[in-house]
């Protein structure tokens, strides 16, 4: 059963509507005087608008009038809303660079600056916009240190692009990448990829690690039903919004705070959404972290132990046909939940930001999949019986690893260690013809201290794809992967090579094996071998000593813990 009590806090925020005389008071309100406050709005709650607007990536330039639309909407409903930004890193603009290192340090650079304008200017509530892939779990976080009342509004995803009759999205240009180079596709048909894989503003579209976030809110109860899938240019996108600022004067009301959505049964219900549609592996990490925050307990263990009854009934990009658009049409998130709320399979008591409970929200609504379409499969004719995201043990990652599975012929492969210290060594010799069937490509000193910042290997994954070696060679990283990944890889690889890992004690041709199947990652050495290599080890000098990747590689802990900072 889910703990549906309410905590409550000490109203320690509301500024006092009575003015006297000597009012200790008197300074703050003259500063909130100058941006607009009358007498009669110091007794009105005083919301954050974290406004994750941002002209640098796709996924954040529709956020300005998202937050126009939802400042209107809490002055009209009796709140007093203030705008303050936020940072965003497009993961798909600085992919393959060394930018990348700077992507999940930005996770913690959005929770961090949403944490301290909040205490720093005692608001009521929050409510967090957001569109790139680390916004939303930047947001989570924040919102469970605060414990205030809060709801997140997604920016909304990207429509599709076409080119000759398909689909396309970010990750078709990535792909053909290697495509081209492998001379499957002329340069005319790349150009085009090119031009036409990003049509719009919104975030990528397939089940990316953003989607895959906004599911997982929506899941969980922040966020309102349906909001998850809207696309980024459509004005219901706006009307949700708009919908989502009367919903958290609602909760600052009745004084409803995230910890209180934010319990286990909640987040199992999360691990649950994202398993049945095939969503990102960064969801791993994320959940782990926010559930760090809200002082829940959650392991590893826990996503496999639900993915193992969870089935994959969505069919999805990357290693499936449909975007989240299409997922929208046919009855969004919601539509997911109400099939496993009725196989048992969901909490349905967990409390919501609609003020009602997960079950009272899908009361109503089809328990089938609609006729005519194959975006959502009937749950007993899924893609696949078990969820997709599989926990990995072994001699190589004694504290876990996380595989993806979707969209393999074959779940394990054996064989010799292609040994690369950085993904630019590797991206070249994939490039470079060097990789061959049968290979098991390591990628090591790119985890959360080592990298640092666990860059995402994105490039050298849709290169193997590109060159038609997806089922054919197994990749392993102490990295992260994009939610548009798939193949057989395996990333988060604990402990990571620059503290000392197993993955830092391999050398090339040593033999390794990837079974999903039986949940193991292993190097074919006795341990006897291992403790050899290990007293011959040196660590690496890190490679940055000053600054933000300084700092966030002194604090970070393990991508098994969620990679957090705190």
């Amino acid at each position: 059963m889910a703990d549906t009590t309410v905590r409550t806090r000490p109203k320690l925020n509301r500024r006092s509507a009575v003015i006297t005389e000597g009012d200790h008071r008197a300074p703050n309100r003259a500063m909130l005087r100058a941006v607009g406050f009358g007498d009669s709005d110091f007794g009105k709650p005083i919301v954050g608008l974290a406004n994750g607007h941002s002209t640098i990536t796709p996924c954040n330039a529709g956020i300005g009038r998202l937050s126009e639309a939802v400042e209107i909407s809490i002055r009209r409903a009796g709140g007093m809303p203030q705008t303050f930004g936020t940072i965003t890193i497009s993961d798909g603009i600085s992919m393959g660079t060394e930018g990348m290192k700077c992507s999940l340090v930005s996770r913690e650079v959005i929770a961090d600056a949403i944490e301290t304008v909040c205490r720093g200017q005692s608001l009521d509530g929050l409510l967090a916009i957001g569109g790139c892939d680390k916004n939303m779990p930047g947001c989570m976080i924040a919102m469970a240190r605060l414990d205030i009342p809060a709801v997140f509004v997604y920016g909304g995803t990207i429509k599709p692009g076409y080119h000759d009759g398909e689909d396309l999205t970010i990750i078709s240009a990535f792909e053909a990448v290697g495509k081209y180079n492998a001379g499957r596709i002329p340069l005319e048909t790349f150009r085009a990829i090119e031009r036409n894989a990003c049509p719009g503003a919104g975030s990528c579209g397939g089940m990316y690690t953003a989607n895959t976030m906004s599911s997982a809110f929506e899941a969980m109860g922040l966020s309102l039903p349906y909001s998850s899938t809207m696309a980024a240019e459509d004005e219901e996108k706006r009307d949700s919004a708009k919908a989502s600022g009367r919903a958290l004067l609602h909760l600052i009301e009745d004084d409803v705070t995230t910890r209180a959505l934010m319990g286990r049964e909640a987040f199992e219900n999360a691990i649950r959404v994202v398993m049945a549609i095939g969503g990102s592996t960064n969801a791993v990490l994320h959940l782990l972290a926010a559930a760090h925050a809200a002082e829940v307990p959650l392991s590893l263990d826990d996503f496999e132990r639900l993915r193992r009854d969870t089935p994959h009934f969505a069919d999805l990009k990357p290693s499936g046909r449909y975007v989240a658009t299409d997922l929208h049409r046919v009855g969004g998130i919601p539509l997911v939940m109400k099939m496993l709320l009725e196989a048992g399979l969901l909490h349905g008591d967990c409390p919501t930001v609609t003020g009602k409970t997960v079950a009272e929200n899908l009361r109503g609504l089809p328990s089938k999949p609609p006729e005519g379409q194959d975006v959502v499969l009937p749950i007993d004719r899924p893609k696949y019986p078990h969820g997709h995201l599989a926990i990995l043990r072994g001699n190589l990652a004694p504290d876990g690893a996380v595989a993806k599975t979707s969209g393999l012929t074959s779940t394990s492969i054996t064989g010799p260690a292609r040994i690369f210290e950085t993904e630019e060594d590797c991206m070249a010799a994939i490039l470079e013809d060097r990789i061959h069937p049968g290979d098991v490509v390591v990628i090591r000193y790119e985890g959360p201290k080592g990298g640092p910042g666990m860059r995402e290997m994105l490039s050298p994954t849709s290169a193997i794809i590109g060159k038609g070696l997806g089922d054919a060679v197994g990749l392993i990283t102490d990295g992260r992967f994009s939610g548009g990944t798939y193949g057989l890889v395996v990333g988060h690889v604990a402990p990571e090579a620059f503290v000392g890992g197993p993955l830092a004690l391999i050398e090339e041709g040593d033999s390794i094996t990837i079974d999903a199947g039986t949940n193991r990652l292993s190097v074919e050495l006795t341990d006897k071998e291992l403790e050899r290599r290990r007293q011959t080890w040196t660590p690496p000098a890190p490679r940055y000593e000053r600054g933000v990747l300084a700092k966030y590689a002194r604090l970070v802990s393990s991508a098994a813990e969620g990679a957090v900072t705190d």
